[in-house]
């Protein structure tokens, strides 16, 4: 039996049931079976008011009969008594039995009724919960149906994602070895790159630090350090230039301090540092080296800031002293002294650990920068492979190359060989 058809309980004519059919439908049978149950309940009050009535003119009649015989019983009383008594007798025993068969006639009437309601009550159940089973019966045979599909494109997809995994394998391959060969050619120049960038971070550290003075970066192949400093009150008065060296390597090398005395030679600095990463034996992170400061990267700026007070203060006394060669002498002495060499440890060190505290918080800042980067890097590597899928399954030349999602050289080679 087909679930999408009805059969009408009157014509036996077959429907075809939808959503909208069942419920025009349920709304007409409410309305028919209402109309016809007003229709009975209006029969059955009258019939009773017609039963009611004929009740009423019986007993009437029979008061009627009764005060004819009585008058006529006035006048032939023994005559007709008898007859009378008896014919009336049977006179109300038909009309009785005929009122009795019509009462009974009207109560299976009334019983029908009642039956026909109770029916119609049944079907109309029968249909609503016939009703509710063909959309319940609909819903699993579409969720059957979606559960078909699903698989079906599930097994497709999975099909197009195998030979596209193995398109990626082969990309990844030939994408490993031109990695391989560019990391070869980045190796080259890292150690060069790396102290370029050492370089470049110091002496934007030395421009933050000290806005009034001169911070100048040497060129490649002249002689003179890396970065000369010159020293400047606010006032733009010159008292003595720093020459700045940095390394960095992992081993020492005493060549470094007799190389950078040449170039403050040459360059006609006041003081020359070196800035490395390994120190020799016997300095913990900064001193006085054959006549060159050597410190490491965290005491670089403390150091400065203790060098660039001292050559102010030289400076600014050898203004108020003017001629007096004792003093310079004094000074220099002072300057060269150990005395001044510890004070410059004392402000030194107290600025290595403000230094220090500024690391910790800068390695703080790039472990969060570096796990965004790598955040952002899935992001694109995520984007890249979706982008890629997407173009495998519609084709290149509906879905072109995006520039920054290939390689120049596999742009390049693309663009020759369409």
């Amino acid at each position: 039996m087909n679930p999408n058809i009805i059969t009408c309980p009157k014509c036996k004519a077959e429907i075809p049931l939808t959503d909208a059919m069942a419920h025009q439908a349920r709304e007409q049978m409410e309305k028919e079976f209402a109309a016809r149950q007003r229709q009975l309940l209006d029969n059955i009050a009258t019939r009773e008011k017609a039963v009611a009535e004929q009740a009423k003119a019986l007993e009437d009649a029979q008061k009627s009969v009764e005060r004819e015989v009585a008058a006529k019983l006035l006048t032939e009383r023994k005559k007709l008594q008898v007859e009378a008594q008896e014919q009336a007798k049977q006179t109300l025993k038909v009309e009785m039995d005929d009122l009795r068969v019509q009462l009974e006639e009207r109560q299976k009437k009334l019983a029908e009724a009642q039956n026909s309601e109770l029916e119609l009550r049944k079907q109309q159940r029968a249909l609503e919960s016939r009703a509710k089973e063909l959309e319940l019966e609909v819903a699993r045979k579409l969720d059957a149906e979606r559960e078909k599909i699903r698989q079906q494109a599930m097994e497709t997809a999975t099909e197009a994602e195998r030979f596209r995994v193995a398109e990626k394998e082969k990309v990844i391959s030939d994408l490993q070895q031109q990695i391989s060969v560019l990391k070869q050619k980045a190796e080259q120049g890292s150690m060069q790159l790396q102290g370029e960038v050492l370089e470049l971070d110091f002496e934007n550290q030395l421009k933050t630090a000290f806005v009034h003075d001169v911070v100048q970066e040497v060129s490649k192949g002249v002689r003179g350090g890396d970065v000369q400093h010159t020293v400047q009150t606010n006032t733009g008065h010159v008292c003595g230039l720093i020459l700045w060296e940095t390394k960095r390597t992992k081993n020492w090398s005493g060549t470094w301090t007799d190389k950078l005395k040449e170039d403050m030679r040459a360059a006609k600095a006041e003081l020359a540092v070196l800035v490395t990463q390994a120190l020799p034996d016997g300095v913990k992170h900064f001193g006085l080296l054959d006549g060159v400061w050597v410190c490491d990267y965290a005491s670089a700026l403390p150091l400065a800031v203790a060098l660039r007070s001292g050559l102010v203060n030289a400076a600014m006394a050898r203004l108020a002293e003017t001629g007096k060669t004792g003093k310079m002498e004094e000074l220099y002495a002072y300057l060269c002294g150990n005395e001044f060499r510890q004070h410059v440890e004392a402000v030194v060190e107290s600025f290595a650990a403000m230094q220090e505290d500024l690391q910790r918080e800068r390695r703080a800042m790039e472990k969060a920068w570096g796990a965004r980067e790598k955040q952002m890097a899935r992001a694109l590597q995520h984007t890249a492979q979706l982008y890629g899928s997407i173009q495998g399954i519609a084709g290149q030349a509906a879905l072109p190359e995006i520039k920054s999602l290939v390689l120049e050289d596999a742009s390049a080679a693309t663009e020759a060989n369409p």
